[in-house]
This record gives C-alpha cells, sequence and structure tokens, in this order.
C-alpha cells in the first residue's frame, strides 16, 4: 500500500517522499485511508498526484463531473446517507434495461469501507470513476443539498422530539467532529457551518409557498443552496430551532423579532445577529454572520494617497470623521479599522452602536436599546459625561445626534461615524438637510469619507484581457494610469465565479480651509465639489481604475457601484 501511494508522488517530482511516508504510516496506525491526510498534509499537488493513482489503479480520471438532467434516479439508486457518510457521487445509470449500471465518482477509490457500504446499499453494478476531492464535495452538495444525511433521517421519523428541541443548548458549537445524533439541531448546524466554509455574510431562511428556499450571500451576492427534496416538511421544526438558538418566542410569529446566536467554529468566534419577519407562507429568518477579528487600516487596501490622507486624520485631537455609503458598503468594518488604529492605553475609546457587531478589546462599547430610552441621541449625552478622548456613534439618524455630535467635537473630542448617502460630497447636503446649521458644519466635520465593496478578482484563474486605449480613456480611465485590466473566468478555487472576497474603493473629501469656508457661506454644490477637484479630489470611479488596472477587479464591478455617483455617468 505504501509504494502504491507514494509511486504517483514521485512521478510528480514530489521532494518530500519522507514526510508522505511518515502520513501514510500515522494513517495505518489509526486504520483509516490514508488519502485524506495525504492531501490534508500538502506533502503533494493534489490534482497531478490523484491523476496519477487513477492511471496507476486503472481508474477513468474524470476532469469535469458531468451533471445529470434528471437527478431523482440517482438519488434512489443511492441515498444521501451512504453518498454523504462516504463521499461517493453517483453520476449516471448506464446501459440499457436490464444491463444498467450505476457509475460512482469517488477521489478515495483505496477506502474499502465506502466501497462496501455502496455494494451494500446499491442494487446495480457499480462502475468506480476518479475526479478531484473538491469537485467530489462541490457535486455532493449540488446532488443531495446541505444536510442531506440528516434530513432523511429525521423524515423517516428518528430524532422529531419536538420536546428536545425546545431546549436550549448551553453553548452553540459548530463542530465538525461533533458525534450527535441525526436531528433538527445537527441539520440547522450543518447549513450554518456549510455557510461558514463558503464565506457568507449572511443566511436567508425563506418560505415559498412550496418549497423552504435557502440562500447565501457571498462577496455581496445572493447564492441559492441546494436543499434535500421536501424540506418544506421541516419548515417550522428549522425555524423554531433557529429561534431558539437566538433565544426568541417560538410562540410568537406574527410580529418580527430580532436576537443573537454567539457561535463557535475551528476555534473562532462568530457572532450572529438574528432577524425573523412574518410572511404569508410563514417567518422568515435572515442571519447576519459576524467574524470577531482584528480590524487594521492596511487590511483595507487603501491605496497609499488614501492611505496618508487617513493617517493625518487619525492623529487629530478633535473633530467629525464620517464614512459615508449604502447598506452593505463595509462602513462598519472601516469605522472598526480605524478605533484599532487609535486604541492606545492613553486613550479613552466609547463607543454607541445599533447594535454592537464587533467587540474590540479596550474599547467601552454601548449598545442602543430604544425600548427603554437608550437612544443614540440619549447614550451620547451620557458618554461626554464619562471622559472620552474618541467617540464613535453608530449612525448619525437625526439633527439632535448630529447637534451633540457637533458639541463634542467642538469640546476637544474626535468623533467618528457613518452617514447614509451615495458619495463623499453627499454627505454635506444630508448634515444641511437634517437641520444643521452650515457654521457649525464647517467647523466641525474633517472629512467626509465615501466607500463601496466590489468583488476581488480570483488570483488562481483570472485572465490579462486586451481593451483598446480608445474605449479605457472613454471609461474615464486617466492616461497616467498603467497597467493591466483583468477578466474573471471561474475555477474550483473560487466555485466557478471568478471572484474571491471583496475590496473597498474609496473617494475622500477633506474640508480644508477654503472648503469650511466655502461651506460656511451656503456656497452650492456645484461650487464645492469645483473646488474639492481643484484641490486633488479623485472621484471613486477614478479610484476604481487603479483596483482595476493593478488586476484585483474588473471594470464592471467598479461600474455597477459607481453607476450613481459624481465620479462618473451611468
Amino acid at each position: 500500500m505504501t509504494e502504491l501511494l507514494i509511486a504517483p508522488a514521485r512521478e510528480t517530482g514530489c521532494e518530500d517522499l519522507e514526510g508522505l511516508t511518515e502520513v501514510i504510516g500515522q494513517a495505518a496506525l489509526r486504520q483509516r485511508s490514508p488519502l485524506d491526510d495525504i492531501l490534508d498534509s500538502g506533502v503533494v499537488d493534489e490534482e497531478p498526484y490523484m491523476r496519477n493513482l487513477a492511471g496507476q489503479l486503472g481508474i477513468e480520471w474524470l476532469d469535469e463531473i458531468p451533471v445529470a438532467e434528471n437527478t431523482m434516479p440517482l438519488r434512489e439508486a443511492c441515498g444521501p446517507r451512504v453518498a454523504l457518510k462516504h463521499r461517493l457521487l453517483p453520476v449516471e445509470i448506464e446501459g440499457g434495461e436490464g444491463s444498467e449500471r450505476l457509475v460512482i465518482v469517488t477521489f478515495d477509490p483505496l477506502n474499502l469501507i465506502a466501497r462496501q457500504a455502496a455494494v451494500q446499499a446499491v442494487d446495480l453494478p457499480i462502475v468506480w470513476k476518479m475526479a478531484s476531492r473538491r469537485r467530489v464535495h462541490e457535486s455532493l452538495r449540488r446532488l443531495y443539498g446541505v444536510g442531506a444525511d440528516t434530513f432523511e433521517q429525521i423524515i423517516e421519523g428518528r430524532d422529531m422530539d419536538y420536546e428536545n428541541l425546545e431546549r436550549e443548548d448551553e453553548a452553540n458549537v459548530i463542530d465538525e467532529d461533533q458525534d450527535e445524533e441525526a436531528s433538527v439541531v445537527k441539520f440547522v448546524n450543518q447549513i450554518i457551518r456549510e455557510s461558514l466554509d463558503q464565506r457568507a455574510t449572511d443566511i436567508h431562511v425563506e418560505p415559498l409557498a412550496d418549497n423552504l428556499r435557502i440562500r447565501y450571500r457571498i462577496d455581496g451576492r445572493l447564492v441559492d443552496i441546494a436543499v434535500p427534496e421536501n424540506i418544506k416538511a421541516l419548515q417550522s421544526s428549522v425555524i423554531a430551532r433557529l429561534k431558539i438558538m437566538s433565544r426568541l418566542d417560538i410562540a410568537e410569529r406574527r410580529l418580527p423579532q430580532d436576537g443573537r446566536i454567539n457561535l463557535s467554529f475551528e476555534g473562532r468566534s462568530i457572532d450572529v445577529r438574528v432577524a425573523t419577519v412574518p410572511t404569508v407562507e410563514g417567518e422568515s429568518v435572515s442571519l447576519r454572520l459576524l467574524n470577531q477579528q482584528r480590524f487594521n487600516v492596511d487590511l483595507l487596501g487603501m491605496e497609499d494617497f488614501v492611505r496618508k490622507k487617513i493617517s493625518r486624520l487619525l492623529k487629530l485631537s478633535n473633530g467629525i470623521i464620517l464614512v459615508t455609503g449604502p447598506t452593505g458598503s463595509g462602513k462598519s468594518t472601516t469605522l472598526y479599522s480605524f478605533l484599532s488604529e487609535v486604541n492606545r492605553p492613553e486613550t479613552r475609546i466609547v463607543t454607541i452602536e445599533d447594535p454592537v457587531e464587533n467587540k474590540l478589546s479596550g474599547v467601552m462599547q454601548i449598545a442602543v436599546k430604544s425600548e427603554i430610552g437608550l437612544t443614540f441621541a440619549n447614550g451620547l449625552r451620557s458618554i461626554l459625561r464619562a471622559d472620552p478622548d474618541i467617540v464613535m456613534i453608530g449612525e448619525i439618524r437625526d439633527l439632535e445626534t448630529a447637534e451633540i455630535a457637533i458639541r463634542a467635537s467642538l469640546t476637544g473630542h474626535l468623533v467618528f461615524s457613518t452617514l447614509h448617502t451615495n458619495d463623499s460630497l453627499g454627505g454635506i447636503g444630508r448634515l444641511l438637510d437634517m437641520g444643521v446649521e452650515p457654521f457649525l458644519l464647517s467647523a466641525a466635520v474633517r472629512a467626509f469619507l465615501a466607500q463601496r465593496l466590489v468583488r476581488k478578482l480570483c488570483t488562481h484563474c483570472r485572465r490579462p484581457v486586451e481593451i483598446p486605449l480608445s474605449e479605457l480613456r472613454a471609461l474615464g480611465v486617466p492616461p497616467q494610469l498603467t497597467g493591466t485590466p483583468y477578466e474573471a473566468v471561474g475555477c474550483d478555487k473560487c466555485r466557478n465565479t471568478g471572484f474571491t472576497g471583496r475590496l473597498a474603493i474609496f473617494e475622500i473629501v477633506l474640508l480644508t480651509d477654503k472648503m469650511q469656508e466655502l461651506v460656511a457661506h451656503g456656497a452650492g454644490a456645484k461650487e464645492i465639489k469645483a473646488h474639492a477637484v481643484a484641490d486633488g479630489f479623485l472621484p471613486m470611479r477614478e479610484y476604481g481604475w487603479w483596483k482595476v488596472m493593478q488586476g484585483e477587479t474588473t471594470i464592471e464591478e467598479v461600474i455597477s457601484v459607481t453607476s450613481s455617483d459624481l465620479g462618473g455617468d451611468a
């Protein structure tokens, strides 16, 4: 067996055959198939190694796994419990009537336990083929849906103990090694675990007339997730479990509710904000996944000319710095990064937020509770009596909050907050529309920073694209900006989307002495913008072109998020 597994590595030029031998030996001691350990160790280059192993074993290798038009016969031929437990993927029933054979794709043909389980569970003769582990896992999810093995046992009547369903766990732990009985609890955990594996920021559980739809928001886009058929039968149980985890009233189905779940996943702390909304088909549940992480301004990926301006602003002893943009544009992440930058032992920082999305060590954070009278305005008044140096307000929503924030800045405090506007210059008009006096605005506000999030190109599959210079100039790409634009392609590492993660694009307006004078005297938006441009203001779309020409994102991404901004035409 050892030589069988080492030979493909030798053929692909593996330099650590000794390490590979040790991995194989350790797997043998634990009496388990060694292929998982070999691939996890990183000793071999997975796909070339597996392709050579398939050739050595005489098993057909598949670079792409075929997708069947009618998947029901495949699911019936090999049930989800066996398929998902042993990672065996049925892809085709070949042959005519009376001579049918089931084609099963595996990445581990040496797992004799899995092969024996398949022979016992499948009534048809089996033809074995091989593909990469990643492709097998992704195809299994598409074929059976998330949690299909657990779902099958629930539907059969096991673990449908509704009294136990209402017991609250002391700790919600999402653990791959958790050995719990198949139940609604495990089924919900699988949904959440899968979302974390796919780097989702939100989960939406949405009741439809004939189905229960589950969608993840990945890199800002909603993606339908394959779920087991007949999941509608578990709608009330799944929603009840989510409400129990977030300590909501499971008997109240007519009114919206809000709650939180604290999870542990692979050593990481995940805070989940939960919101329920009653619909005509039942309650819809939305979960926002907040990864407790370290924040750093450098991680925002700012270009140097913006980073230097931000560094100067963060050294100020007073004034207001406002981050603007629509919901979901990353404003909170930017504010937390600013707070982390100025968080020092000699500085007292107090925040008031709705809600507290991430906990920062050394920062006094207050959560708004409107039901008991703790609003932004009331909380801010109390904060100013608590001797802060720096104050962060989750959002300036009304004149009262704006006026207290201005008073705080004028009395020697540095204030961070957010506004919902389309661009940075729009922040001036927004505050004036609230009723803030122009002379107070000009005296207190130091800068407006607008931002958007664009999807980041996958570095494994992105491809250079030739765009005529005339087209680049027509789009507004400045002549002095050089580089190579790329386009999205799609590969296994990015779920065939061409993108992995997101990055921010910015525009910043500093209220210089001349800008303050213009604002204080009620100058119009066009005059203010003209002076800002003359003073070096770079619109967000032009900032986005920097990221395009550096190969970090695409032209389409930048245009899609800046089409309504002052930085460019639609």
